[in-house]
């Protein structure tokens, strides 16, 4: 593990995100600096406050604590849904000192890259944009675990007007909670996301609702087994966090959509076809994909240091997997 310091962290929206990273920069890092926690609503960073997560807090509507709480701080994280990026960073930038790096936890980039534009000015270097790639079901700092990011991706999407300093001050922070980091242009994130993470929770509300509008639905959520609670399970996710990502990429998004309807017809017209050698062909194609992601630990880009463009060998792997399974599939 990394080692690292700071003197303050100001982290606004002490939650699931925030208050896990505190815990393992405290925890697992053994790291001694203070950590202030800046909040909408008094109750939220009280808990966070109770439970030790943050040594101070502070809310939103006061000024004073609020240019307290950014005093001498050498680094703050923007764990609120992307949608309040541009909002809380114009309330932030008044009190932004000249040392201060700001980053985020945004599940988007392009957008959240435009708000701090718009908010920061000519200042905008001090923000490096960053995605950790981790989370449960469970939301709020109740849910704050010190190893939640042990082994799991952060993307960094850093800007032509971040210092390499900046930004590596951002990968070494992660480092020291057990992520690995990676670095990707900010289009490109939004595209691969869309994929992976958006349209995923996209499908789990959907099913979830489809069956809530049918007649009999009790009776379904009462037989419902391992394969609905797997499928489902990122539906217990936050409704505003997800509201504002599929909003903020909905370009991106709508064309994950499009692409998988396309699939979903396809499957269709083999059911109603009775084309058993068509559903086993992509049953089997993405059986071979889904087992040689988890064998190379269920996760995605290494500790790069660069562009996304260096995984291509574990795309590579995939594919050549998921082509012996097509071959080896009935009518090939």
């Amino acid at each position: 593990m990394s080692a690292f310091s700071f003197n303050k962290l100001v982290i606004f929206g002490v939650g699931l995100i925030g208050g896990s990273l505190a815990r393992a920069l405290r925890e697992r890092a053994g790291a001694k600096g203070r950590v202030i926690g800046v909040g909408r609503r008094a109750h939220s960073v009280a808990r966070a406050l109770e439970l030790g997560v943050v040594d101070a807090a502070a809310t939103l509507d006061d000024e004073a604590a609020l240019a307290a709480a950014l005093e001498g701080a050498d680094l703050v994280l923007i764990a609120a849904p992307v949608a309040q990026t541009q909002a809380l960073l114009e309330r932030i930038a008044p009190h932004l000192q000249l040392h201060t790096i700001v980053t985020d936890a945004g599940s988007t980039k392009g957008d959240v890259i435009a708000a701090a534009r718009a908010a920061l000015g000519g200042r905008i270097g001090q923000f490096v944009p960053g995605h950790p790639i981790a989370g449960r079901e469970s939301s709020g700092v109740e849910a704050a675990l010190p190893d939640l990011y042990v082994g799991r991706n952060v993307v960094l999407c850093p800007l032509e007007e971040n210092a390499p300093e900046a930004v590596e001050r951002i990968a070494a922070m992660w480092r020291a909670t057990g992520a690995v980091i990676g670095q990707m242009p900010a289009a490109q994130h939004d595209r691969v996301f869309a994929s992976v993470s958006h349209l995923p929770h996209v499908l789990s509300f959907a099913l979830v609702d489809q069956i809530l509008a049918t007649p009999d639905a009790e009776l379904k959520f009462s037989f419902a087994a391992g394969g609905f609670r797997d499928f489902t399970r990122i539906a217990a996710s936050s409704p505003e966090m997800w509201r504002d990502v599929c909003l903020a990429n909905r370009t991106a998004l709508l064309a994950e959509l499009d692409a998988y309807t396309e699939v979903l017809s396809k499957l269709r017209a083999a059911i109603d076809a009775g084309d058993g050698a068509a559903l086993e062909t992509v049953f089997a194609r993405s059986r071979a994909a889904r087992k040689a992601w988890q064998e190379r630990g269920g996760q995605g880009a290494g500790d790069t240091g660069g562009a996304a463009g260096t995984t291509g060998s574990s795309a590579a792997g995939i594919a050549r997997a998921t082509g012996d399974a097509a071959d080896a599939a009935p009518g090939k």
